[in-house]
């Protein structure tokens, strides 16, 4: 027979076990306000639905929806931190009690001058991540912009005052997205008058037109098929050869033919991407490029060895760039570091690991590369230095290495910005100097200088490169 005691003691320890039991449920679902760490989000998740918002000190504006089930895998919640895996990235959000009251007000004019310049500038301000390294005294850079906003300002008097601060601050992912018509506006207004001489211009290349030319210079047998992005094939003495254009839009979106015909590919594709949420666009990619690699390896196996071209490639998915580079990886590595501006210091980092192929190309692989491999190719090429197999070609890649922070302005109109740094595992950044080559072989600076002397001489530009891997295999 229990005493009085011991039933109050027992039900004192039911009430407590349940009482905690929705505490805990709360702690560890998904459900809530959550702002991201280092990154200007805020991401609000109830039963059905979220919603993302880019915030900054006096901003906040929704910027992209959907229905829960169709990110929750990629989310965990430990310790009231939220995680959200993106390929190989890492987000962690913090719960918070409301959103901020700014979020819930309208009473701000979207289109004023002044309050776009604010956001754009204190978006900056909190994230930009090379402020030492770029040499930039930001205070000075903000209030001499500032300056030049005034009551009778327009929006192309904007848009010219941010290129002017991007192009000061010197950021490779740096970029403003106006209207159209403030666009041209904008060209018309600083372009400057070309000199008479000056009207007879060189010619000038496109990155996929070079890099058209210079494939099919290369190629004796053609191999390519179902795809314009890429080109590969066989040189003379079984060398295989594998030029890569872009390292985005690989995606199968089903694109209407008729939007493709009026609009263009480019501009269609990027509609339907940005329809689907932040996880769908990379596993698609991934899978576009997985399966172009399969039957890319399959025809390629037998070769004596592999040249991959990026030199006219200016990026686009890092995730991309890595499911090409892990068909000739053995064995699951570290190959780089990142960290994102957050308060002024930094999140903590982020280990990124190449994947190991099933039957990789163990063979000598040779990367071409140049000032322009930028972006995802500057992640190619920093991911390469630790593979023994592979060795690079060509010139350092141009520098772009941060992710391209996206934003959008209360205008409507987006802009990006440089919020990353990423290492090799000895800590070394390449922010701006770009990765160095094993064979150095000087191309010029200037794009189209560069895609001239290739285009000028394509004969010269093959011997070039197979003179650098003969000397690089007597070594």
């Amino acid at each position: 027979m229990l005493t009085k005691t011991t039933s109050s003691s027992l039900l004192l320890i039911v009430i407590l076990l349940i009482g905690c039991k929705p505490n805990e449920d709360k702690n560890h679902s998904i459900k809530g306000i959550w702002k991201s760490i280092g990154y200007g989000e805020i991401l609000k998740i109830d039963a059905n639905s979220y919603e993302y918002f880019d915030i900054s000190d006096i901003s906040c504006l929704p910027v992209k929806e959907g229905t829960v089930s169709e990110v929750a895998n990629s989310m965990q919640v430990s310790n009231d931190t939220l995680i959200i895996n993106r390929g190989f990235n890492r987000y962690r959000y913090l719960r918070i009690k409301k959103l901020p009251d700014f979020c819930n007000q309208n009473s701000k004019d979207k289109n004023n001058i002044l309050y776009n310049f604010e956001v754009f500038a204190n978006t900056y301000k909190n994230h930009y991540a090379y402020f030492k390294l770029n040499k930039i005294d930001w205070d000075n850079l903000y209030i001499n912009s500032k300056n030049k906003i005034n009551s009778k300002s327009t929006e192309v008097d904007l848009y010219i005052v941010m290129e002017d601060m991007i192009e000061k601050l010197k950021d490779n992912h740096g970029s403003i997205t106006p209207t159209d018509e403030v666009y041209k506006l904008a060209e018309n207004q600083i372009q400057p008058e070309l000199a008479e001489e000056e009207t007879k211009e060189l010619k000038e290349y496109g990155d996929f037109e070079i890099a058209g030319m210079v494939a099919n210079y290369y190629l004796k047998e053609d191999l390519t098929k179902d795809t314009w992005l890429m080109k590969w094939g066989k040189m003379e003495n079984n060398v295989g050869y594998i030029q890569i254009k872009a390292m985005f839009l690989y995606a199968d979106l089903n694109l209407n033919d008729s939007l493709v015909k009026e609009n263009g590919f480019i501009s269609t594709y990027m509609d339907a991407f940005d329809s689907l949420n932040y996880q769908q666009q990379i596993s698609e990619e991934v899978d576009g490029i997985s399966k172009l690699m399969d039957t890319i390896m399959q025809d390629l196996k037998e070769t004596n060895y592999l040249i991959i071209d990026v030199r006219f490639n200016g990026g686009g998915h890092d995730v991309v760039s890595l499911e090409i580079l892990r068909r000739f990886n053995s064995v699951r590595k570290k190959i780089a570091v990142k960290k994102a501006r957050h308060n002024n210091k930094y999140t903590i980092k982020t280990p990124i690991y190449l994947e190991a192929a099933k039957n990789p190309y163990t063979k000598p692989v040779y990367l071409l590369t140049s000032q322009q491999s930028a972006s995802a190719a500057d992640m190619m090429a920093l991911s390469s230095m630790e593979l023994d197999n592979l060795k690079r070609i060509g010139s350092h890649t141009n520098g772009a290495i941060s992710d391209a922070l996206q934003k959008t302005l209360p205008n409507g109109w987006y802009f990006s910005l440089s919020n990353e740094i990423y290492t090799d595992n000895n800590d070394k950044c390449y922010e701006n100097i770009g990765v160095p080559v094993n064979y150095e072989l000087n191309y010029p600076n200037d794009r189209q200088t560069f895609f001239r002397s290739v285009a000028d001489d394509l004969e010269k530009d093959k011997k070039n490169i197979l003179n650098a891997i003969n000397e690089l295999q007597n070594e």
